[in-house]
């Protein structure tokens, strides 16, 4: 196995962090300095921008986007027992935190073009006892909020979005995290906005909401050794607050670099779609912001996914599966499904390949990448 860097790494992280790097380690050295470590100055600055950048009222960080799920799920009024639709085929975190939530995931399948939750398919999933819905806005891509807003006010249910790939992605009008009752962001160092380790926050309009989530992020405490909930440690903390203080004026240019990237892929991928290489299908023009850019191998494809994978790597080229295996057929979550239920998801699960996407991704890498796809195919 070679040692060399590859010809096109998935990730780097480095072209946007350098030239911003004094102005990192400056909000570190303040904080440091300070001494303002948990619940501070940077966390209260970040909170307010972060949600106005979302154009919401409030904000609430979190250790990590679970946590921002499972005590957010809580903080809307979420019960032990209450059925919550969730995409089968979404990061298990998102199934984590309902059932941390003590409330019960129902299973729904894809669009097999976007990958985004099918609501006429979680029509067909509600129940007397179904509260709520987590659409998952995946890759970058918000699920479409005229119809999740049909969708939930037909079945009265609360809408609490996923949007942890999708942050400042925007369509019909709206930014992420702002359609429904409350919304859960991850701050994970690949995000579109990363902090240096873990981190999540609940945005939402609900005073009430937003106060709850306070509550059950501190030890269930009102104030100062007064418990009046239930909750946990869960907590920003300043550090990784400063740091995405600083990184979030920038993120709305990174994320048109993204959307930069991804059209020149689609373009040059477009004579490889006879070929059986479909990219997974944008409805959102430029409010797709493409924390991944995802292709299809498909049944024309003359090889499947894990050997056209294989075949990248040799060249160089680093890729990604997100996701592999659809939640219901994880080991320790088979309770949820059986194969076969959710047939989109489980034949999106063994065709899908993350190609290389970051902010200054050159247009010479990109066709490295697409060169390199249709050597493999031998085009």
């Amino acid at each position: 196995m070679s040692n060399r860097p590859p010809k096109v790494p998935f990730v780097n992280f480095s072209l946007q962090h350098q030239p911003i790097q004094s102005q990192i380690a400056e909000a570190i050295r303040k904080i440091i300095q300070e001494g303002d470590f948990i619940l501070g100055q940077a966390l209260a600055e970040f909170e307010t921008a972060f949600a106005a950048a979302s154009g919401v009222k409030y904000g609430v960080g979190v250790a990590c986007g679970t946590d921002a799920i499972a005590l957010g799920l809580q903080a809307c009024g979420i019960n032990p027992g209450d059925e919550i639709i969730i995409p089968a085929n979404t990061f298990i975190a998102t199934a984590i935190a309902v059932l941390q939530a003590k409330a019960i995931p129902i299973l729904v399948d894809c669009d097999p073009e976007t990958a985004l939750i099918d609501l006429t398919a979680a029509s067909t999933a509600v129940t007397s006892k179904t509260k709520a819905i987590i659409p998952v806005h995946l890759y970058g891509q918000m699920v479409s909020p005229g119809q999740l807003l049909d969708f939930a006010n037909r079945h009265d249910l609360i809408i609490f979005e996923d949007a942890a790939q999708a942050h400042l992605g925007h369509r019909e009008g709206y930014r992420a995290g702002s359609i429904g009752k409350a919304a859960a962001f991850s701050f994970y160092p690949s995000k579109n906005l990363g902090s240096f380790g873990d981190g999540g926050m609940l945005i939402t309009n609900d005073a009430k909401v937003a106060d709850k989530m306070r509550t059950l992020r501190n030890y269930g405490a009102l104030s100062k050794y007064l418990h009046t909930d239930i909750g946990t440690n869960s907590r920003l903390d300043n550090l990784q607050a400063a740091v995405l203080n600083v990184k979030l004026p920038y993120l709305e240019k990174w994320n048109r670099d993204r959307t930069a990237a991804a059209q020149y892929y689609d373009t040059l991928l477009e004579p490889l779609k006879h070929k059986g290489i479909v990219p997974i299908a944008n409805h959102s023009n430029s409010g797709h912001i493409y924390h991944l850019y995802v292709i299809q191998i498909t049944e024309k494809s003359s090889l499947d996914r894990n050997t056209l994978q294989e075949k990248l790597a040799q060249h160089g080229i680093q890729t990604g599966i997100h996701y592999p295996v659809p939640c219901h057929l994880q080991p320790a979550y088979q309770n949820l499904g059986n194969r076969g239920d959710f047939p989109h998801a489980e034949t999106l699960c063994q065709q899908i390949l993350s190609l290389p996407i970051y902010p200054g991704l050159s247009n010479t890498q990109i066709e490295e990448v697409v060169g390199a796809i249709a050597l493999s195919l031998n085009c």
